[in-house]
């Protein structure tokens, strides 16, 4: 091959491999690859008239140009009109931006003015030399997200010559459309691409434009279609009918120190019609921290032994699944079932015993990590995978237990209560049970914020806390750029807090340690050996110590709401006044004020997952989730009203117009549904 020809193929593969990071690979990715904003360039503003701080294309002649060096090397250009001068400044130039900027060039250029040393300047203007007779654009200029290599001219080429090829025929029938008072596709689409110049800008970056209304509607809608269509094709497959008998889930009941909730029966009810049906269970169990979800998931778990099958339950860290097991065993040995624990730290012989016992089926429960979904992990016949913190496990992680067992039913559990809009959106393929209430006993906690500042009088509380007989934990600052860092931290603010209070017995744990020196620190937490626990966020979820009554979290600012929200649920447990006390450094930037100000006025999970849903969106909530499904790009998911228009469109399209919903998920998602499943 001429290198030439080699060359090209370089370019050509160079430049594919930039587009695939945006997502585009077809002519409908690039139609759908909207505009961040647009830039006017329909006109000419005289110099004058240029107002500062807006971007304007101006048409002038260069009147003189030099390098200089004040103090860096740069490149300077006096142009002016009829109007005015300005000066052209470049702190970055290459050698044939220089020789364009001769004298007596003709100039269309564009950008900000600025009032600078030397009177009016643009920094970094866009420009060209203008051709002869050249004419003005008809339409705004089109700004598209892009990526490090990728310039504006060749998306904008790139996609006109797309929008010339594809089909952009309407999936949505005229009636629908009608009533639901929105454009036809292709002229939103068109109308987006390349508005005209006597378009409010401010509207339609804004996105409260008829066009862009259409966009987030069939965006949402190829949503739901997804998701109702997985959903309709798993209660479409066989699965196992779990016929219970009600002997052991009833002598648990029995069993158990208290009585379940309303919520609770609610849940168990719910779960255990579902696991009566010949095809696969797929429900999330919500409710905020504490809420009982461990004992609704015991009940299902027995529900399947019952039936003759086994039951996993797998959870994202070993100090969670440790948690589980323990809880699970106290219940159920008095019931004559043997738990069954699988983590990657046993040793080989403990973990080798544990996975022929499963194998053979002599272990009806088996409580674990990721361990449960090795290859040499086989069950004898799982009826029911659970999944602890669902969002914290890969879309592969989920479907890998499931399918450890012939059609298993799954139940996912998440302590992070999902707001109405996300489920009904994301979540829209699951039934849903929501623990919407704490079972009695459960000891209000009460939150404090204390500047970093008083930090010698959160010590003394500390101090106080534990000499009175009760404990405390002391969380470490979260350091998401280095896990190293955060280990560095927990090990100072260990030896300086042992330093500050030498009568306590204070522990560390945090996620370096192995397995069973975390396990040691632990139960001697439990046992209150140990009176302060300085801790990272390992100890977010699953531990339970009705004894520990004080929380401090440092640097509470750098955490997100939910981390809050669920460190803050390790304490409250018991019947003693609890106490979070967030200490933050000032200043404060606005989004972390937000924040604490929500964590410090509410308690309530739901209420502090919309707000975080308000503040950061969904990501955070759907977790690996968006691996099978992207993000939405456009659709707002404040507006409950169009999600569920979405969602009666969908139900009525799979209906009634199948091949209608196949064109409309081939436009949105093309072949990105397969994940869709877990």
């Amino acid at each position: 091959m001429p290198c030439s020809s080699l060359a090209e193929q370089k370019s050509a593969n160079t430049l594919a491999g930039r587009l695939a990071r945006l997502g585009l690979r077809t002519d409908a990715d690039y139609v759908l690859h909207l505009p961040l904003r647009y830039e006017d360039e329909t006109r000419i503003t005289a110099i004058r008239d240029a107002q500062p701080g807006v971007a304007a294309q101006f048409e002038v002649d260069v009147i003189d140009s030099e390098i200089a060096y004040r103090p860096r090397r740069q490149l300077l250009a006096r142009v002016g009109d009829a109007s005015g001068i300005l000066l052209l400044r470049f702190l970055n130039f290459y050698p044939s931006q220089q020789k364009t900027l001769q004298a007596g060039a003709r100039l269309r250029i564009f950008g900000e003015l600025h009032e600078g040393h030397l009177g009016a300047e643009i920094i970094h203007p866009r420009f060209h030399v203008v051709g002869a007779e050249e004419s003005l654009p008809e339409c705004l200029t089109p700004v598209y997200p892009t990526t490090a290599g990728l310039g504006q001219a060749t998306l904008r080429r790139l996609i006109e010559r797309a929008l010339q090829r594809a089909d952009l025929s309407d999936t949505l029938p005229p009636a629908l459309r009608q009533r639901l008072q929105l454009p036809e596709f292709a002229a939103a689409i068109v109308r987006l691409h390349t508005p005209p110049p006597d378009m409010t800008q401010a509207v339609l970056e804004s996105r409260d434009h008829p066009a862009w209304r259409r966009v987030q509607f069939d965006e949402l809608l190829a949503q739901q279609l997804s998701l109702r269509r997985a959903y309709t094709a798993r209660r479409a497959r066989g699965a196992p009918r779990l016929a219970a008998t009600a002997s052991l889930t009833g002598a648990l009941l029995e069993s158990l120190p208290f009585r379940l909730t309303k919520a609770q029966q609610r849940a168990w009810r719910e779960i255990a019609a579902d696991l009566g049906q010949p095809h696969p269970m797929q429900r999330l169990l919500q409710g905020d921290v504490g809420s009982g979800k461990t004992v609704v998931a015991a009940l299902a778990m027995l529900h399947a032994v019952e039936a003759g099958y086994q039951a996993a339950l797998m959870a994202p860290t070993e100090i969670l699944a440790e948690q589980h097991y323990r809880k699970l065993a106290a219940w159920l040995a008095p019931l004559g079932l043997e738990v069954a624990w699988l983590t990657g730290s046993l040793k080989k012989r403990e973990k080798d015993a544990a996975i022929a016992r499963v194998g053979a089926g002599e272990t009806p429960i088996i409580v674990g990590t990721h361990a449960l979904i090795e290859d040499k992990v086989e069950f004898a016949r799982l009826g029911l995978a659970i999944v602890d913190e669902q969002h914290r496990f890969g879309v592969r992680q989920r479907l890998a237990l499931k399918e450890k067992g012939l059609f298993a039913h799954q139940l996912a559990m998440s302590a992070t209560p999902i707001p109405r809009t996300l489920a009904m959106s994301y979540y829209a393929d699951l039934d849903v049970s929501v623990l919407d209430e704490l079972p009695p006993g459960r000891t209000p906690v009460t939150t404090k914020l204390v500047a970093e500042g008083r930090r010698d009088q959160v010590v003394a509380r500390v101090h106080e806390a534990c000499r009175s007989g009760r404990q405390a934990y002391w969380v470490c600052p979260l350091i998401e750029e280095s896990e190293t860092l955060q280990l560095k931290t927990a090990e100072e603010t260990f030896t300086r807090l042992s330093a500050d209070l030498p009568e306590l017995k204070i522990g560390l744990v945090h996620g370096r340690l192995k397995a069973a020196e975390k396990a040691a620190v632990m139960a001697a937490f439990v046992a209150n050996e140990i009176q302060l626990l300085v801790a990272t966020t390992v100890i977010e979820v699953g531990v339970d110590v009705p004894n520990a009554s004080l929380m401090v979290i440092e640097h509470a600012e750098r955490f997100g709401l939910a981390q809050l929200h669920q460190l803050r649920g390790r304490v409250g447990r018991g019947t003693d006044a609890s106490a979070c006390i967030l200490l933050y450094a000032k200043p404060l930037g606005e989004l972390a004020r937000a924040r604490l100000k929500i964590i410090f006025e509410s308690s309530d999970g739901f209420e502090i997952a919309r707000e975080d849903l308000r503040l950061r969106g969904p990501g955070e909530f759907i977790g690996a989730r968006q691996s099978g499904l992207p993000l939405l790009r456009y659709a707002d998911l404040d507006d409950a009203a169009l999600v569920e228009q979405a969602r009666a469109v969908a139900e009525d399209m799979l209906r009634d117009a199948p091949e209608a919903a196949e064109a409309h998920l081939k436009r949105w998602l093309g072949g990105r549904e397969e994940l869709l499943k877990a």
